[in-house]
């Protein structure tokens, strides 16, 4: 009798560090000024060499301000916040070249990703107005991975999330007849993203097993 093993690289966990970022009437598009400091941690499952599922939690620092104004109305309201904040998601991934596989001899895929967050904003002092602090966000975007080994990847990620909120940043619509330009555009919802680097280490599983005789 003669047994063979089937091994597969069915899961992994994987640790980071990156930055996050945030637009919304503070602020327009990307401002690496406003860079702060973000963790992550995750836990994925790989259905196969090209699609994975992925559970995330990343957490961080976001802040805003009118220090440049973008129009005349900022000038004059001179805002500003701060905020911890924290993100759970569930991603499904999509690697665009199968950079595992036995026999291609390549150790590096792009990749895109996209799913469902929530997240919180906690330690601000921005008007909620009977808002809740826990909102939903839609992430999106993509990023490269390199094999180091059959063990170890190396990660670099760009995350865009979509919001459903505009209280992020804590200017919202307000009295426009109140001439103190604390207020925002309330159609105009916040957004904000994540660029981060990662290490992922592999555990191969042994799901497979049969015998010969």
């Amino acid at each position: 009798m003669i047994t063979t093993v089937c091994s597969a690289q069915f899961s992994e966990i994987g640790a980071g560090i990156g930055g996050f970022n945030y637009a919304g009437d503070l602020m327009r598009g990307y401002q690496i000024e406003n860079v702060k400091p973000g963790i992550l941690g995750y836990y994925k499952m790989n259905l196969d060499n090209i699609f994975s599922v992925r559970a995330s939690l990343t957490g961080g620092f976001i802040s805003g301000s009118d220090d440049k104004p973008i129009d005349p109305f900022a000038t004059n309201r001179k805002g500003s916040f701060h905020s911890t904040i924290i993100e759970a998601a569930g991603l499904i991934e999509y690697n665009f070249l199968d950079f595992k596989a036995d026999k291609v001899h390549i150790r590096w895929s792009p990749y895109m990703f996209t799913g469902l967050g929530v997240f919180t904003f906690i330690g601000g002092d921005q008007d909620l107005n009977g808002t809740s602090n826990v909102q939903l966000a839609l992430p999106f975007g993509g990023g490269f991975k390199y094999a180091i080994n059959p063990n170890l990847t190396l990660n670099l990620e760009i995350g865009i999330r979509k919001l459903f909120t505009d209280h992020l940043d804590g200017y919202s619509d307000g009295d426009i007849t109140n001439k103190n330009y604390q207020y925002g555009n309330k159609y105009d919802k916040d957004w904000y993203n994540f660029v981060g680097f990662s290490i992922s280490y592999t555990i191969w599983d042994i799901p497979c097993p049969y015998d010969f005789y």
